[in-house]
């Protein structure tokens, strides 16, 4: 399938690794062109070298901090002024794992800005000039914890519901527009990130990693992890062309994991 974003541009957040390089790299495959933003510039800059030559496209790299609430407004102005991207990923790092009490108000601080404001932010900046274009894409990374909150991530499960009940609220407004706004939500997709999480709960429950993968296994119908790859070809189509009429949706990709309809 054509996905229609060829010479498209778009703004991938949290592109250095895991599920945002996948992404990054199955945009670039439809010939899209690309900003890819994170903390860790020189797998940025790898990256880049990497679509350029793989795939003919422009990818320009961006360092960005999003718990850095300056940073960001500056990063609101480039979106606005000079990168002035079709396309939107929304991808922010996950707050340390951690039960409901005793978190650090720093923490739940840094998370807040991270997880929500600086999302509603970036996304505003974004929107206003895809709406006046009459196109647009926006999809945001969450998790399944929205759904089905996941032991030990209290605060990934506190706060990001808020940026679904956000991007429903913003799909609502500017359907008309020709702009869709999208949630994804992974569910154990073998990244670097699972590793951390997988290792934390472990250690929490006096088990081998091993022995807590297996149990993670048996609870989900489709027996096995997910790949980034599998993962960046659901979130690519959310930002295609075709997916036009697709708004306002929260879309697991979890092999069934999530119990609810």
């Amino acid at each position: 399938m054509d996905l229609g974003i060829r010479g498209k541009k778009a703004l991938v957040l949290g592109a250095s690794q895991g599920m945002g390089a996948a992404i990054a790299r199955a945009m670039a495959a439809e010939g899209c062109d690309l900003v890819i933003g994170a903390r860790t510039e020189n797998a940025l800059a790898e990256l880049a070298a990497e679509l350029k030559s793989a795939h003919g496209v422009a990818a320009e790299t961006y360092g960005i901090d999003l718990s850095d609430a300056a940073a960001v407004e500056i990063l609101c102005a480039a979106i606005e002024n000079e990168i002035k991207p079709d396309i939107l990923l929304n991808n922010t790092g996950g707050p340390p794992p951690s039960g409901a009490i005793g978190v650090a108000t720093d923490v739940w601080s840094r998370a807040f800005q991270s997880l929500f404001l600086s999302t509603v932010r970036i996304t505003e900046a974004a929107v206003a000039g895809m709406r006046a274009k009459g196109w647009g894409r926006v999809l945001t990374i969450a998790s399944s914890g929205v759904h089905q909150p996941i032991p030990n991530l209290a605060v990934s499960n506190s706060l990001r519901p808020s940026v679904v009940g956000f991007s429903k609220s913003l799909a609502n407004e500017i359907a008309g527009d020709g702009v869709t706004v999208n949630v994804i939500l992974p569910g154990r997709i073998e990244t670097n990130r699972m590793i951390e999480i997988d290792n934390a709960n472990a250690e929490r429950q006096g088990l081998t990693v091993p022995e807590l993968q297996a149990a993670s296994l048996a609870n989900i119908p489709a027996g096995r992890f997910g790949t980034a790859q599998e993962f960046a070809a659901v979130a690519a189509f959310l930002m295609s062309a075709p997916a036009s009429y697709v708004t306002g949706s929260t879309i697991r990709v979890d092999g069934g994991a999530i119990k609810s309809t």
